[in-house]
């Protein structure tokens, strides 16, 4: 079957995009696993953001070793030092029919790219964004799968980012369509592009498969980090834009949607506080809990059920407590 394929020249291009900054030392291991992936032909494009470590060094030797016809592996450099600046540039240099960003310290599966290329081949191009299970790996080795869902995507974005940075392939023709990252948005930023992605009506699949991407959430070091505080600000302004973004769309329910932002303002409030950091929390969560009760009106409802079940699920997730997102998404 591969052996078939190989000698196809209508198999699709995929260009994984990848930037990198001050990774010398773990961004190896996931080029290892791009190289490792079943599906050729592929380009890979590597983002130097303006390293001051060897990073441009490892790209540039990975290139040497592994560019082919079948693997192409670009090497570029961006000086506006934003992830968004980064994968804009790679997407320049991007020549796939479909694109995937990931990020410099996470894993990819052998056959993730072949998943994808197959699934989209079965839909006959009739496909724009094709959603996949991921695996979060935590500093003391467990893991768990990150939430996937199938229905009420909307909502699903708002309240779990399932269409995070590693967690999807899209269509470059559509993707371009959207404009692109916001280069000047330095948190949650892969938040904000995907509720613009799907406002766009993107024709959506969901790859209902195992996990085939590892998303390491490895302390201090990890791209994800591991606190809100020393951030604070970059969040808000990531909420702020997509409630504009929202308020501005054609969506239905958007009272609905306004809701589940506020929450989402008020998880970021409990991060806060968890963090040691009640200065930051308590003007989030009064404006955050402002805003939901205007939605409601004041009513009854609003005073003798949604709002003491708001203030309990804000105290659960101070508490370290997991589980509140899948109850506000049927709260609101």
């Amino acid at each position: 079957m591969y052996f078939y394929k190989f000698f196809r020249n209508d198999i699709m291009l995929f260009t994984i995009i990848i930037p990198v900054y001050n990774r010398a030392k773990v961004v190896q291991q996931t080029l290892d696993t791009v190289v490792a992936q079943t599906h050729r032909p592929l380009q890979v494009v590597l983002v130097d953001n303006a390293s001051t470590d060897d990073s441009l060094q490892v790209l540039e030797q990975f290139r040497k070793q592994h560019d082919a016809t079948d693997f192409q592996v670009v090497v570029a450099q961006e000086p506006h030092h934003t992830a968004g600046a980064a994968r804009n540039r790679g997407l320049e240099c991007a020549t796939g029919e479909w694109l995937m960003f990931f990020d410099s310290d996470d894993e990819m599966e052998p056959g993730l790219v072949e998943a994808y290329a197959q699934l989209a081949e079965e839909r006959e191009g009739n496909l724009d964004l094709i959603s996949a299970r991921s695996l979060l790996v935590f500093p003391d080795g467990t893991s768990r799968e990150a939430p996937f869902f199938k229905r009420d995507i909307f909502a699903n974005q708002i309240l779990h980012s399932q269409l995070a940075t590693q967690r999807y392939a899209v269509r470059r023709e559509f993707f371009l369509a959207t404009d692109g990252w916001n280069i000047d948005l330095p948190g949650w930023n892969d938040w904000e592009l995907a509720m613009r992605l799907l406002l766009a009506r993107p024709r959506i699949a969901f790859m209902d498969c195992p996990p085939l991407i590892r998303i390491n959430h490895n302390g201090g070091d990890s791209i994800t980090g591991t606190e809100f505080h020393t951030r604070a600000g970059q969040w808000e302004r990531a909420v702020d834009i997509v409630q504009k973004e929202v308020r501005c769309s054609n969506l239905r329910d958007k009272r609905r949607y306004h809701r589940l932002i506020d929450y989402r303002r008020l998880v970021l409030a409990a991060q806060y506080h968890r963090e040691g950091h009640p200065e930051l929390a308590k003007p989030l969560a009064q404006n955050a809990f402002s805003s939901l009760r205007e939605t409601y009106g004041n009513n009854v409802r609003w005073k003798w059920f949604v709002a003491p079940v708001t203030r309990w699920m804000f105290r659960r997730i101070v508490a370290g407590k997991r589980g509140s997102a899948r109850i506000a998404r049927r709260l609101f």
